[in-house]
């Protein structure tokens, strides 16, 4: 299952364009639910997200696909995921929150997360978008309590509009470009190292914070 995950994430333009070949105008629904799932339900942060706009814009500029109606559909998927994610923290984020890891939520993901909103505050609704894994869990953890609805829309609806609209474009404009196309899995796979690396860094440094204190710690101890 692993090996035929990463062949669909690594090789995703080639199953994208076979997908809307088989099934036509239902490709608009398939990528419509990818999206709504992977910021929507907090359980799936592992979908593609950032490479599936760009490869779905390179499709579209194939005219396979219309990239008006790819725009409104996924802004709409994105918006409405965020809101439900942010429904279901409000709902059962207290009871989540204070229980060690379960099989399907990592605790020390929601932890990283509400790192976030200490350091960006409501602005990390929208540079959220651009990280995976922290995407997925920045709307549960609003929804906990870190902003009201109405703060969180705002911030929500403009996350949503420039993720998307960002990336479906360069998809659009340079999926099909000769040397994007011929080393189109090398692009799909910086585009998720490019993504995971503000994620990596935050870590890094939570890390060497953690060590430091330790240390300043052990200094004390040994004063």
């Amino acid at each position: 299952m692993l090996t035929t995950f990463l062949d669909i994430i690594i090789h995703l333009d080639k199953h994208l364009a076979q997908i809307t070949s088989d099934y036509g105008a239902w490709t608009y629904l398939i990528v419509f639910l990818v999206i709504f799932c992977e910021t929507g339900l907090v359980v799936t942060p592992f979908l593609p997200g950032d490479s599936l706009l760009f490869a779905i814009g390179a499709i579209a500029a194939l005219g396979s696909l219309d990239l008006g109606l790819l725009a409104v559909l996924l802004i709409i998927a994105a918006v409405v995921g965020d809101s439900v994610n942010y429904q279901i923290g409000k709902a059962l984020g207290p009871r989540v929150m204070n229980r060690p890891d379960s099989r399907w939520l990592r605790k020390e993901h929601l932890e990283r997360t509400h790192a976030f909103f200490e350091k960006y505050g409501g602005k990390t609704i929208i540079i959220a978008r651009f990280v995976p894994i922290v995407r997925t869990f920045a709307p549960f953890v609003a929804g906990v309590g870190a902003m009201t609805y109405r703060r969180f829309l705002l911030f929500n609806v403009i996350g949503g509009v420039v993720w998307v609209l960002g990336f479906l474009l360069a998809g659009y404009f340079f999926g099909n470009m000769p040397v994007v196309k011929k080393n189109f899995t090398l692009v799909i796979l910086a585009i998720i190292a490019i993504s995971l690396l503000p994620g990596v860094i935050e870590y890094w440094r939570a890390r060497r914070a953690k060590r430091a204190a330790v240390a300043a710690a052990k200094g004390q101890d040994v004063l």
